[in-house]
């Protein structure tokens, strides 16, 4: 299988359970829920995607023949003198429309550690190291076990309450980004009295955007 990659870049994971760790980041071009163009917005299951990922024109995307090449790329952006196994995050997009069991098994081979971050709307490859879902409202929800499930909020169809049962050893509540910077206060002040309310949530902020970096 070939891959089409929108993106690649070596950066801090910003987000949920690995915050602050070392990660190459690698956007796979796609998504189920959105074309990822604006004119098509209004009509997506996901409206509040902040995410480029149509193409592959990013900085070091491309297309991929098949999951060997895909891994030399990767393994480019890691430290050559780190003792550390290399920590790959595949996102998107909605990576597994195209992760499948050829590319783990090969990123295995050389060492990588993976993560995974999807809105859980398809199944996923076995052995997987780390799977992150961020379910979507109006979506259906099929890999409802992993973890970490870290949930944009608020989505009024889809609180917390609709997937505190499941099976995940980590829940995240991440406030909802928006153009008007009173809206974005305003989500976070709401995460901050639920997770207060809830302990059973953490709250999660996106770090790598406080900090100015990719």
């Amino acid at each position: 299988m070939s891959y089409s990659v929108k993106e690649v870049f070596y950066s801090l994971q910003g987000e949920g359970f690995h915050s602050g760790r070392p990660s190459i980041f690698c956007r796979m071009s796609k998504c189920n829920l959105w074309t990822g163009r604006e004119e098509d917005r209004a009509d997506a299951v996901c409206q509040f995607c902040d995410t480029d990922f149509i193409g592959t024109d990013g900085q070091n995307g491309g297309r991929f023949a098949n999951a060997e090449a895909l891994c030399q790329h990767l393994l480019q952006f890691w430290p050559a003198d780190s003792e550390e196994h290399p920590f790959v995050v595949l996102t998107g997009g909605e990576p597994l429309l195209q992760v499948d069991q050829e590319l783990v098994d090969a990123l295995h081979r050389h060492n990588f550690e993976i993560a995974i971050e999807t809105n859980g709307t398809k199944t996923a490859p076995e052995e997987i190291d780390w799977i992150c879902v961020s379910p979507k409202a109006n979506a259906p929800l099929i890999l409802d076990s992993g973890n970490e499930l870290k949930l944009v909020y608020p989505q009024p169809e889809l609180m917390p309450e609709k997937v505190e049962e499941l099976n995940f050893e980590h829940f995240y509540l991440q406030p909802m980004d928006d153009a008007d910077p009173k809206i974005t206060e305003s989500n976070i002040r709401q995460a901050v009295q639920y997770c207060l309310d809830h302990p059973q949530w953490k709250l999660s902020l996106q770090t790598h955007k406080l900090l100015g970096i990719d």
